[in-house]
């Protein structure tokens, strides 16, 4: 990347004061979205996003990041150091005005950064207001300064406490989130290791290394690529085949806006689709990715009719072209304009023209030079064609209309007899017998019963027309009532409780994931509003003297014996599925909401790289990433019972 450093001095006088810092502390979740897990780890992000302004200016390198013992976080980077001289408009030194003063950096017409990432700039002053107290110490000048901040407040002058070379510069900034705020003040490695790793893609020769010192054994990791985002792009395709080899790479300047592209086809149905901006992302895209699509359709389409791979009455689909497309776009622009303060779309008019000029020359070089790759995506865009035409006619079918429309629910669905939709849960049950003990067992009034049999379609692994004509999956859409993807309608949801109950054995939990893949690929939003629940049957039942207990782990069971007496009068049985209970035991030990244990889906860090990296790579086709992943996170692996 030709980083264009910012040519302007970066002193004290380059840090713009805008206004106050009173009410961060007030209201908290204005700054940081939340005071949950989330807001907590976005102080982190923020800090981490000052010093990777640097590296976008080219004065960074390296950056390290380290989990204390006691939760504070210690952010250390090798760029030029804040600035320690007086800045004229606040009359203290400018490294106080960054930590004391909301909306106060280079970042703001002052000369400091050409680009910058960041939540508005506001990220020194808001992680030192929400912080029970914080250190920071720049090296610069050859002279190490220090100063002290409790919760937002000065405590002390900026000191020099020591010497240094003068080569030797860089700022260290370490923190403790203040518990009276935040909800919790545990950070999670794995949270902070996933996004790190993706800072390390988006800042191709910029290292990041993440330790965490809190237990004996030390957790360590270090991000670095060369290769920016085509590494990106391969890593998020590692689940599934590369339809060929190379990744496609677009790199370039116009109209002011830096561009990089990425993208590769794999051989899998679905479209991923990541954008940033200054490094931010931008989960709701915008103009850099409106101008993206239509350099996309337009090259491919103007390829196959010049090559004849089409004919010229015939025109690609632009949905068609980017199906099984992985692709991240990263622009680089000086006064982003984004809608709304979370940063989810950027506006400005100039990165579509930007994205579009520079991926039409750069894609059309790689078509011409690449001919074999062009001819496998326009087939596969042809299939996509076909299909999706094929999918129409099949969804069609899964729409549920009005009752005068005359459409019946499934048949084998035991529905409930209330039309409160608060009060009524559908269990989604493995098997036929498992299915006809639940009929029996259930509250008929508030509890239905949707059976399926066997395992249900891959969805990762099937194009939509296969999806739709799939007879277990058409039941769950209709039964549900919401419709799916765009036509999603979660009004319409006829049961507030999802819950998926299959047998407590490695079948059951393949069937659970496949439930849980559809869910997330077609109704992403039931599980985002915490609907979707994990029934937990019994591992073990225990009698002795006519008396029973049920145990649901290993553990459990060991403590029921332990307090019972272990002697030849116990019988244990160890049920291996759902149909070995009658309905009574299944409605006391599963289905009951007085005795039951429901554990809700959540998504605990909503990254949506991540989690359809994690999709793709349990669900897909490659085994080697699918055993990494496994032996990577097994031990990390914990349950959130409801």
């Amino acid at each position: 990347m030709e980083e264009e450093m910012a040519q302007q001095e970066y002193g004290a006088d380059q840090i713009q004061i805008l206004e106050g810092l009173e009410a961060v502390r007030k209201r908290p979740g204005m700054y940081i979205g939340s005071t949950s897990a989330q807001g907590l780890h976005h102080l982190v992000y923020e800090i981490v996003d000052n010093s990777v302004d640097e590296a976008l200016a080219g004065y960074c390198h390296h950056i390290r990041v380290t989990i204390n013992r006691g939760n504070s976080v210690t952010v250390v980077d090798d760029g030029r150091g804040i600035p320690t001289g007086i800045n004229h408009k606040a009359g203290i030194p400018a490294v106080e005005v960054v930590f004391t003063i909301l909306h106060a950096g280079g970042k703001f017409g002052g000369g400091g950064y050409k680009v910058s990432g960041g939540l508005h700039g506001v990220g020194a002053s808001v992680v030192n207001a929400l912080s029970l107290w914080l250190e920071v110490e720049i090296r610069r000048d050859g002279k190490i300064w220090r100063q002290r901040y409790e919760r937002g407040k000065t405590m002390g002058s900026l000191k020099v406490v020591g010497s240094c070379d003068p080569s030797e510069t860089g700022t260290k900034v370490t923190f403790l989130p203040d518990d009276r705020i935040f909800e919790t003040t545990e950070f999670d490695y794995g949270v902070l290791r996933r996004r790190l790793r993706e800072t390390a893609f988006l800042t191709k020769g910029l290292r990041i290394s993440l330790r965490d010192e809190r237990e004996e054994e030390v957790r360590e990791d270090s991000f670095y690529y060369e290769g920016g985002i085509k590494e990106f792009v391969s890593y998020l395709n590692r689940g599934d085949k590369p339809l060929y080899r190379d990744v496609i790479y677009c790199e370039g300047t116009s109209n002011g806006v830096y561009v990089e592209v990425a993208m590769q086809h794999n051989d899998a149905y679905k479209e991923a689709c990541y954008s940033f901006v200054n490094n931010i992302i931008t989960p709701e895209g915008g103009t850099q990715v409106t101008g993206f699509k239509a350099a996309v359709t337009n090259v491919f389409n103007s390829y196959a009719h010049e090559n004849k791979l089409i004919k010229d009455t015939e025109k690609l689909d632009s949905d068609d072209i980017r199906e099984g497309l992985t692709s991240v776009i990263s622009i680089k622009i000086e006064d982003p304009q984004f809608e709304g303060q979370t940063k989810q779309k950027l506006g400005n008019s100039e990165a579509r023209g930007a994205v579009q000029a520079v991926v039409t020359e750069q894609l059309t070089y790689f078509l011409e030079q690449n001919p074999q790759a062009a001819r496998l995506i326009v087939e596969k865009s042809q299939l996509a064609q076909r299909a999706r035409e094929a999918a129409r006619k099949a969804r069609d079918l899964t729409r549920r209309k009005s009752p005068l429309d005359g459409a019946a629910l499934p048949g084998k669905l035991a529905d409930c007899s209330s039309k409160d939709p608060a009060e009524c849960e559908i269990f989604i049950v493995e098997g036929d017998s498992a299915g006809g003990s639940a009929k029996e067992a259930r509250n008929r009034r508030t509890q239905a019963i949707l059976p399926l049999r066997g395992k249900i379609l891959n969805v990762e692994k099937a194009r939509e027309d296969r999806i739709y004509g799939n007879a277990e999956i058409k039941a769950m859409i209709t039964a549900f009532g919401t419709g799916i993807h765009d036509e999603f309608d979660i009004e319409k949801l006829r049961y507030h409780k999802i819950i998926i109950m299959t047998d407590a054995d490695v079948d059951g939990a393949h069937i659970a994931t496949l439930m849980l893949t559809f869910l997330y690929r077609f109704m992403p939003e039931l599980i985002r509003q915490g609907n979707v629940y994990l029934a937990t049957p019994p591992l073990y039942k225990i009698e002795k003297n006519r008396k029973e207990w049920y145990a649901y782990s290993d553990e459990e069971q060991n403590n029921i014996l332990n307090r019972i007496g272990r002697d030849n009068s116990i019988k244990i049985q160890r049920y291996k599925g759902l149909g070995e209970m009658d309905a009574q035991q299944l409605w006391e030990t599963t289905m009951d909401p007085d005795t039951r244990i429901l554990k809700r889906v959540q998504v605990i860090d909503d990254d949506e790289a991540e989690i359809n990296l994690t999709f793709s790579t349990l669900m897909g086709e490659e085994v080697e990433p699918r055993r990494e992943f496994i032996e990577e996170n097994a031990k990390y692996a914990t349950l959130d019972i409801q």
